[in-house]
């Protein structure tokens, strides 16, 4: 197998073979660009398929999106975790946003390299989008209070948001206590130390 392919199929024994030869894809992609624009660390690019791409498919552990519904991913930065997202649901349209060009420019690069027609990028801040989407999905981008107001203040329309999140929540959590949120931890679906203080929380905020 390709590099990836293995650690991936470990915990995703299911997977199509076209997922994973794109999924494994992904990291000369990013190698490449990352030499010319500077998105992904040093130390995060050594352990990629698990610090990148199976920490933004851990979301599809506790929810899969609906068909042809759009879903949009705040603050994606390189593309993270909705390109991983979008590859492993093909029949889902994913809206990438964030405000700095040049990663969006490695979005658009990424996603026309491997074809994926259910991929658009924009250069834009959460509050600026206008729309309905199926759902929300973010990793470390700011605060839970802050996501969730972006989430329900803004344009856009979703019923709740799906963060990857690190650390002790208890004050993020405390702070947003008006909304039902469940917190995932990690640790008991990978056997990778990266994973050990990682989770995933959904916020429902209407």
């Amino acid at each position: 197998m390709v590099e990836g392919a293995e650690t991936i199929k470990k915990y995703f024994p299911d997977i199509s073979e076209s997922k994973l030869e794109t999924l494994s894809a992904l990291k000369p992609l990013y190698e490449e660009w990352n030499a010319k624009i500077n998105v992904i660390s040093r130390k995060d690019m050594d352990g990629f398929f698990a610090r990148h791409v199976l920490h933004s498919l851990a979301i599809s552990f506790y929810w899969k999106p609906k068909k042809d519904i759009p879903v949009i991913d705040i603050g994606t930065g390189g593309g993270f975790p909705g390109i991983p997202l979008a590859i492993m649901f093909p029949d889902t349209p994913f809206l990438l946003v964030d405000s700095i060009g040049k990663k969006i420019k490695v979005v658009e690069e990424v996603a026309a390299a491997l074809d994926l027609k259910n991929v658009t990028a924009r250069k834009a801040r959460a509050e600026e989008v206008s729309g309905q989407f199926q759902m929300a999905v973010t990793r470390a981008v700011a605060k839970l209070e802050v996501l969730t107001d972006w989430c329900v203040r803004g344009k856009f329309k979703t019923p709740g948001i799906y963060c990857l999140k690190g650390g002790d929540l208890t004050e993020e959590i405390d702070a947003i206590s008006k909304y039902p949120v469940v917190e995932f931890g990690l640790q008991s679906k990978f056997d990778d130390p990266f994973f050990e203080t990682k989770k995933v929380v959904f916020a429902q905020y209407a």
